[in-house]
């Protein structure tokens, strides 16, 4: 029998086999990277300061470890916490930043392809107001090519782009410890 994506196998042993490609900025890599989903398997510890709308649905299952969803909805922050076992359904358009500081954690993502036009949007909001500090779109084609190239275009704006035109807070970029004792702080 010829299988297009071969037999099963197991997951655990990809993980295991894969996890050097599991890395910063985004920590995820394919497991069938030619199929009609995007099936991917993402690694912590990660750190991030983006928020991510995807115009479709993810399917969030923590395998190892725990993460939560830092989420912006209607002008403020909110949090979804994702314990070890537990599967969600991320609506689509819900605006969240995936958090996984725990080293060694596991989520199987599962989304599905972008249809034509549907574009992705990374946003970076203040750390003091939630007021919008930058975004760019993209047609998303690959999680784990696209997403890094509109990180390193952020990360090299200057401060006075960084700087958020409501309350004057300069948005620390990638520091993402930065970005949370700002947000503590003004809470």
């Amino acid at each position: 029998m010829d299988l297009k994506y071969g037999k099963p196998h197991s997951l655990m042993g990809w993980a295991d086999a894969n996890r050097a490609r599991l890395k910063p900025p985004v920590c995820n890599a394919a497991v069938f990277p030619d199929g009609d989903y995007i099936i991917n398997m993402v690694g912590g510890p990660n750190t991030r300061t983006d928020f991510h709308d995807n115009p479709t649905e993810e399917i969030f299952y923590q395998i190892r470890g725990n993460c939560y969803l830092n989420v912006w909805d209607r002008g403020k922050f909110d949090r979804i916490d994702i314990r070890e076992g537990e599967i969600f359904l991320m609506p689509a358009h819900l605006i969240h930043s995936p958090q996984r500081p725990e080293a060694g954690s596991l989520c199987l993502l599962i989304e599905k392809p972008r249809p034509l036009g549907h574009v992705d949007w990374l946003r970076w909001y203040c750390p003091k107001c939630a007021a919008l500090t930058w975004e760019a779109s993209k047609q998303l084609e690959s999680l784990v090519e696209d997403l890094p190239k509109i990180y390193a275009l952020f990360y090299a704006t200057s401060e006075a782009e960084r700087r958020c035109k409501t309350c004057g807070t300069v948005h620390p970029g990638k520091d993402y410890a930065a970005w949370h004792a700002l947000r503590r702080a003004s809470a």
